[in-house]
């Protein structure tokens, strides 16, 4: 008669077996299946490689600005006093040449008016005691008889001279640094008014 032992081992042997064989083929297909995925994964990371690269622009070249130089050793120090002399030279360079706006105690009615508002219409007095005056019309229709010396327009325009085509004056404007200038301005015979000899007056 056989001892327990040797039937147990009997029977046992092939169950044994059978899991040997059974985990032997687990292990071999998780091999196949781990041989397949870098082959997978490099046929991917190609087909990345492979597409179309986006173009990029290449950076813009500058030109170079050019260097200044800031060099103050000739200017003045704004923290000191002028030199003898300097301010009087100054105050003649701020002055400009010296025109001042007339000062009066009235103005003349032409004026209230832009020049360029004001049109030459003709003149009158050549034939009698030599005073040429000059008829200016205003930008409300007003006639004005006007001689030399008179003022017209905004900017203190004084009438040199009076002709038969025009009258020539000269206005006192800023100089955009603080002083006036003297400007000449003319304003010609309208071509629509012809010779006027009267008209209302002022």
């Amino acid at each position: 008669m056989k001892p327990a032992c040797d039937i147990a081992a009997t029977h046992v042997a092939p169950a044994v077996l059978g899991l040997r064989v059974a985990t032997v083929a687990v292990m071999l297909m998780l091999a196949a299946a781990c041989a397949d995925e870098p082959q997978d994964l490099k046929q991917y990371v190609e087909q990345v490689i492979a597409r179309q690269k986006p173009r990029v622009e290449p950076i813009p070249k500058f030109k170079p600005l050019p260097v200044y130089v800031y060099d103050a050793t000739e200017l003045r120090d704004p923290f000191t006093g002028a030199a003898p002399g300097q301010e009087a030279e100054d105050a003649v360079a701020l002055s400009g040449s010296g025109v001042q706006p007339p000062v009066r105690a009235t103005t003349e009615p032409l004026e209230a008016f832009p020049l360029d508002t004001l049109r030459m219409v003709g003149t009158i007095g050549w034939s009698r005691d030599g005073v040429i005056w000059a008829l200016v019309k205003d930008g409300e229709g007003t006639i004005h008889r006007v001689k030399v010396g008179n003022y017209m327009g905004k900017n203190y325009g004084k009438i040199m001279a009076i002709s038969r085509a025009k009258l020539e004056l000269v206005e006192i404007v800023p100089d955009g640094r603080g002083a006036y200038i003297e400007r000449p301005s003319e304003i010609a015979l309208s071509e629509s008014a012809g010779a006027l000899s009267g008209g209302q007056r002022q």
